[in-house]
């Protein structure tokens, strides 16, 4: 059974999901959420959403969130190498196939870049096309750039902890 709370955000409401261990789930404001997901506020939930405020004020740059991503195994790996990108930085879909070991899989990654299901904990917004474009992201390109931005102004204020 998951566990579902919602926060008001800057960046609209937000739910976050835990099944009494980790994060599994973020969803953005209008996606549908699992139906049958209690409505209460965990202490997982509550310090993921502390966190994601912070993070969302600029003044946190790494979770530190018990997570559990559902997904194939090569999506884990996926996932796992978009937990390496620093903030403040990105990586194209290429160089995220290549961290895994399978060059040639780039449009996987897009797919599993797309199916993450714990956004912005773990960093998709981070991963950008070769050419240095954006490309697609749940929550809009807009929120892909404006996440860019806040990580990019954050780091150029330099009075991160």
């Amino acid at each position: 059974m998951k566990n579902i709370f919602f926060y008001h955000t800057d960046i609209g409401l937000i739910g976050i999901a835990e099944d009494g261990k980790a994060v599994t789930n973020l969803y953005f404001q209008g996606e549908q959420t699992p139906e049958d997901a209690v409505v209460t506020e965990t202490e997982i939930l509550k310090e993921a959403g502390r966190q994601l405020r912070a993070y969302l004020a600029g003044k946190l740059r790494n979770f530190t969130l018990p997570l559990a991503p559902s997904g194939t195994e090569f999506m884990q790996r996926v996932w796992k190498s978009l937990l390496t990108i620093p903030y403040g930085e990105t990586r194209s879909y290429q160089e995220i196939a290549q961290s895994i070991g399978n060059k040639k899989a780039s449009r996987a990654v897009g797919q599993a870049n797309n199916r993450n299901p714990i956004p912005i904990f773990i960093p998709c917004h981070r991963v950008i096309g070769a050419n240095g474009k954006l490309t697609g992201y749940g929550g809009g390109l807009h929120l892909k750039a404006y996440l860019l931005e806040l990580e990019k102004a954050t780091l150029a204020k330099g009075d991160m902890r």
